[in-house]
């Protein structure tokens, strides 16, 4: 059996809480009875104090949890993911706190289990789509957390951080709606659960599950809708996930005919990469350019000249963990909309003349 810190109390004749402050609270103890007691675990192969029980009896673990409706992978690769990881680390550094990163896979069952068993002291959601099944999951632990898109049923207790995502949208789509294009085609990812990858019929927009896709196709329905061009008009593509290569096969065969679109309006820069780089092979060599644009403004978007909006990523990372670990005393400031920018280069430009 392995041994505890009972039969290290009784091995060194001291109490059990004495043998706790040794590891927990060594101010408390004379440095010789400390170092004595220290040893003697060593010699029985105790390893000291479990953690886990630790933190409960003081009532904090000293972690948050970032929540990840996606694989896990995602965190890693995303360009936009990591920057805001970036931001939520240098903040809980900041506050000697650990993250602990918290994917919900795709059985609802298993990702509430991960909710409620993750020791932490409360979460940054990254990106709860559609699923308030996961906030509710929170709410059941009676944990406080942050989310990155802002809800549009926010009480005056939740805490968020996030962008006017329709209005960024607008912004941008307006700005493709004044060099002439009227054939657009819309691309998101998963923007209807199991739908295959490519053009889907979506009767309207206020169908799109996801809160960050649904906001950013309605400010892109917005700006045309200004121009007469209606909902029904645009084209709608689906990509199995934020992912270069998935937009690059959603969009396959989308610039073949006489009525192929003069212009994408991606929600993101790793889908709009995908479109270009389609755009940039053979099968398209000879044919009208088509502008492209992106969401993010990630280091790539500059590096290809694409048009997109920028949004400060590492900032949404820093404030949604500082609302977490140092909420502020009016509940209103922890309603935080941050400003986000129309940056225009290269990847688009006026319709071809036929």
């Amino acid at each position: 059996m392995k041994p505890t810190l009972q039969a290290v109390a009784d091995a060194v004749g001291v109490s059990r809480s004495t043998v706790s402050n040794a590891y927990a609270r060594p101010d408390q103890l004379s440095a010789a009875l400390r170092q004595r007691i220290l040893e003697t675990a060593k010699a029985m192969g105790y390893p000291g104090p479990n953690p886990t029980a630790r933190s409960l009896r003081r009532g904090y673990v000293g972690a948050i949890g970032v929540l990840f409706t996606s694989r896990l992978s995602y965190a890693f690769t995303d360009p936009f993911a990591v920057r805001f990881l970036a931001g939520v680390s240098a903040a809980a550094e900041g506050h000697g706190t650990s993250l602990l990163l918290v994917p919900m896979p795709g059985d609802r069952a298993e990702a509430r289990r991960a909710v409620e068993n993750a020791a932490v002291d409360g979460f940054c959601v990254y990106c709860a789509g559609d699923e308030t099944w996961a906030l509710n999951a929170l709410r059941d632990r009676g944990l406080p957390f942050v989310t990155t898109a802002p809800p549009e049923d926010a009480g005056p207790d939740d805490r968020y951080v996030g962008i006017d995502e329709r209005a960024a949208a607008r912004g941008i789509a307006a700005h493709v709606a004044s060099l002439g294009h009227r054939r657009v085609a819309l691309l998101g990812d998963s923007v209807l659960p199991d739908a295959p990858a490519g053009p889907l019929r979506l009767s309207a927009v206020d169908r799109v599950p996801h809160t960050t896709t649904r906001g950013r196709f309605a400010g892109f329905a917005d700006a045309f809708a200004e121009v007469g061009v209606a909902w029904s008009d645009l084209t709608v593509v689906t990509a199995p996930g934020n992912d270069r290569r998935a937009a690059a096969a959603a969009v396959a065969g989308l610039f073949d005919g006489p009525d192929a679109p003069t212009a994408v309006l991606a929600c993101s820069d790793v889908l709009a990469l995908g479109v270009l780089d389609v755009l940039a092979g053979p099968e398209h060599a000879g044919r009208p350019p088509v502008s492209v644009t992106g969401f993010d403004d990630i280091a790539e978007a500059a590096t290809v000249g694409l048009t997109t909006v920028r949004q400060p990523a590492e900032e949404k990372g820093r404030i949604a963990a500082e609302l977490l670990l140092d909420p502020p005393a009016d509940p209103a400031a922890a309603h935080v909309l941050l400003p986000t920018a129309l940056v225009v280069r290269t990847s688009t430009g006026p319709v071809p003349r036929s």
